[in-house]
């Protein structure tokens, strides 16, 4: 079930927020912190026919309530009152608030600085304190974070627990948690009526991911990072698990220990990963097998885990070379006859250095931080431009390979005015979107090479890799539907 956490500010408008919930959620949890003035509890509860779970948070447990902790007493037991389904009770407090009618309380713990490891002591506070569900909440910014929290909801004990995680990864709980039977997880409304930042709405959980699908059956394709070309990604790859038929689901992971993610991957069977770009070398570590040319390019975005081990793939510097090449060929032209200069650091950049030496192209490679950069051109064999020198550096060729470089006049960003009419511009730093340096490309009269071409190509790739169908095309156009 899906619980959706309503924040009403205005008692005019709560009932709304109650009617809107109630028919996208299972359970309507209504924040009494949020509101500017005492609401009528009763009226609220009774205007829906979902189960309600009537809450009051203080600031240290991550609510909003401003009046004194007699106050807060006071409104809760007030609010059992109207014989809601359930009372969120914090632990410390229990004691004060009896039970009333047939309110089942929801006893809970909460921590804002990290996880919480002794859980199993802490639930049986709990359920002295006649807890009829016991629910615990930290931050989870790691699948390493949220993995005591999904083992207190997955274990089987007395009384059910929930979870709630905090941020924005706490999406991986939550989908974890529907996969293995927690009561209920937990989603806003809407943007901007989040419990928390980065709290997911009902709509992303089911629109994006398509919660309501998931079951213990379900298997699970990791995706490194929470940005919005990680979000296009789920939506088409759920998009054509679910025309295909297959049980098969998305699950977003933040970076953590390498070591310490292989365990987890195995225990929850994992055995695919799209790698974002930030996270391409990084994960380079994870893998057991390599192929030499994917090794030379310090760089993956897509892991299989097969009988032998986890095995890292390179489709970017394949699908960006072909691009390249293409585009010159229509022109007459090839890569031995162009100045290319790679601009960026990292796993992309040095990625793309390797390919386009492989066709003996003449490469500069330029980043902010010019250690790095002057360490691949060695690496490569190619010419070093200081990163100050940028603006003197005339190029047929130039490929952008680094999200972190932006136009715009700070440290380490680009002028747009190093971009040229004469130019061929490629953006490989955050496929498939459209970045403000190739918006600014085609408006001063580059060439400019289709990003989203690229990432088609290789999204397709990843999943016959993975699945070994061909992608739907129709899931293309559902995935970048809101785009």
């Amino acid at each position: 079930m899906i619980c959706i956490t309503v924040t009403p500010k205005s008692r005019t408008l709560a009932k709304a927020d109650m009617l809107n919930a109630a028919r996208h959620g299972d359970i309507v949890e209504l924040c009494l912190d949020h509101f500017s003035k005492e609401p009528d509890v009763k009226d609220l509860v009774t205007c829906i026919d979902k189960p309600v779970i009537v809450s009051c948070r203080r600031p240290q447990d991550g609510g909003q309530w401003r009046g004194t902790e007699e106050e807060r007493l006071m409104l809760l037991r007030q609010a059992i009152v109207a014989n809601p389904a359930y009372i969120e009770l914090d632990l410390d407090i229990a004691k004060d608030v009896p039970r009333y009618g047939e309110t089942q309380r929801v006893i809970s713990f909460t921590r804002l600085d990290r996880p919480e490891t002794d859980i199993d002591s802490i639930f049986d506070e709990a359920s002295n304190a006649k807890a009829d569900v016991v629910k615990f909440t930290w931050p989870t910014p790691t699948l390493g974070a949220a993995w005591p929290l999904l083992a207190a909801v997955s274990q089987k004990r007395m009384l059910p627990v929930v979870g709630m995680g905090l941020g924005k990864p706490e999406l991986t709980f939550s989908l974890l948690g529907r996969k293995y039977s927690s009561p209920w997880i937990y989603a806003a409304l809407e943007q901007g009526m989040e419990a928390h930042e980065g709290q997911a709405t009902v709509f992303e959980l089911n629109e994006t991911y398509h919660c309501k699908d998931i079951n213990r059956k379900t298997t699970f394709v990791a995706i490194s990072g929470f940005g919005e070309a990680q979000r296009i990604t789920t939506r088409i790859l759920n998009a054509a698990f679910l025309e295909l038929g297959l049980n098969v689901r998305c699950l977003p992971i933040e970076l953590e220990k390498v070591d310490e993610l292989k365990k987890m991957l195995d225990i929850l069977k994992i055995r695919a990963i799209i790698v974002s770009s930030k996270h391409g070398q990084a994960l380079l570590d994870l893998a057991d097998h390599v192929d030499q040319h994917d090794a030379e390019s310090r760089y993956i975005n897509l892991l299989l885990k097969r009988s032998d081990g986890w095995h890292g793939y390179n489709a970017l510097w394949r699908s960006g070379l072909k691009a390249l090449e293409s585009s010159l060929i229509e022109e007459n032209q090839s890569l031995k006859k162009q100045s290319i200069l790679i601009v960026g650091n990292g796993g992309i950049a040095n990625s793309m250095v390797y390919a386009v030496t492989q066709r003996e192209g003449m490469v500069s490679v330029c980043g902010p931080d010019d250690k790095e950069a002057s360490r691949t051109a060695a690496q490569h064999g190619c010419r070093f431009v200081p990163y100050q020198n940028l603006y003197e550096t005339l190029v047929d060729v130039m490929i952008v390979a680094d999200p972190n470089i932006k136009i715009g006049s700070q440290h380490g960003q680009i002028n747009s005015s190093v971009l040229k009419s004469n130019m061929t511009v490629l953006d490989l730093s955050d496929l498939p979107l459209e970045t403000e340096m190739m918006t600014e490309a085609r408006l001063r009269g580059a060439r400019t090479l289709d990003s989203a071409e690229i990432y088609t190509k290789q999204v397709a790739a990843q999943f016959k890799a993975i699945t070994g169908k061909e992608l739907p095309k129709a899931a293309f156009a559902e995935g970048l539907s809101e785009e």
